[in-house]
């Protein structure tokens, strides 16, 4: 009888590991269908992500590339890049598809418009710092450059520039999403998440400065929306909340 559930479990466990090979060999695939796609437009789409800076620099400058064979790679790396991203939506849904059937109705319900809303809301930072940010930060950057010097970026430098800014802003705007969570799993309440209001605005300044670059526009940028974010998702919570309480009023009276 032991043996018999012993090889049970092992083979439960097999299983498990060959549907999450399979969902992550999909996720590939989705990932490698979407770079391949994007592979021919590689100089096209780099000089699409180079036209906030390039717009601002000063009449007969330009981008530069230093190294031998930055431009190959860098527009190369940003496909890699747009092809997770642009593939994102069909990566989470694996990751769904696998961890879906071990949570409750209740759990399913509540997690699958978080995970829609976290896509959503990663894409609108991105979007985000690509038109209200870099405009002003380049702007803000070649006006200020020393008279009789040249503003000339490698393109690899401005690429991870621009990356770093990407992801800031793109993890930032998860802040309504966390709230969420935070309140529907007990750790904390609405009303406590408003009278930290204070120490929020003084923790958003502070992790702006540190994982953006050292320039006051960049800073204040990032932590506005995350403020505002901030005070969405406590609203978003009070209704989560009120609708709960709701519901298990009326399942009581039933």
């Amino acid at each position: 009888m032991t043996e018999k559930t012993e090889d049970k479990r092992e083979l439960t466990l097999i299983d498990h590991l060959l549907e999450l090979r399979t969902r992550l060999l999909r996720a590939v695939i989705a990932i490698s269908i979407v770079v391949i796609a994007l592979a021919p437009f590689a100089r096209q789409l780099y000089s699409l992500l180079a036209e906030p800076l390039v717009r601002y620099l000063p009449e007969g400058s330009s981008m530069i590339a230093i190294d031998v064979a930055s431009p190959f790679f860098a527009p190369f790396k940003l496909v890699l890049i747009l092809g997770l991203l642009i593939s994102m939506p069909a990566v989470i849904y694996q990751a769904w598809a696998f961890v879906a059937p071990g949570l409750y109705r209740h759990e399913q319900r509540l997690a699958r418009p978080l995970l829609f809303a976290s896509v959503l809301l990663f894409y609108a930072g991105c979007a985000f710092a690509y038109f209200a940010v870099f405009p002003v930060v380049f702007s803000f950057f070649t006006s200020m450059a020393p008279e009789g010097v040249a503003v000339m970026t490698d393109i690899s430098r401005y690429l991870d520039f621009i990356l770093t800014l990407f992801i800031a802003f793109g993890l930032a705007f998860q802040v309504p999403v966390a709230t969420i969570v935070l309140v529907a799993l007990g750790i904390t309440t609405t009303d406590t998440l408003a009278k930290a209001r204070g120490y929020v605005v003084v923790g958003a300044f502070l992790v702006a400065m540190l994982i953006t670059p050292p320039d006051m526009i960049s800073q204040t940028l990032l932590a506005l929306p995350v403020l505002v974010l901030y005070e969405l998702g406590i609203f978003m919570a009070r209704v989560m909340v009120r609708r709960t309480q709701e519901a298990s009023a009326a399942s009581g009276k039933d």
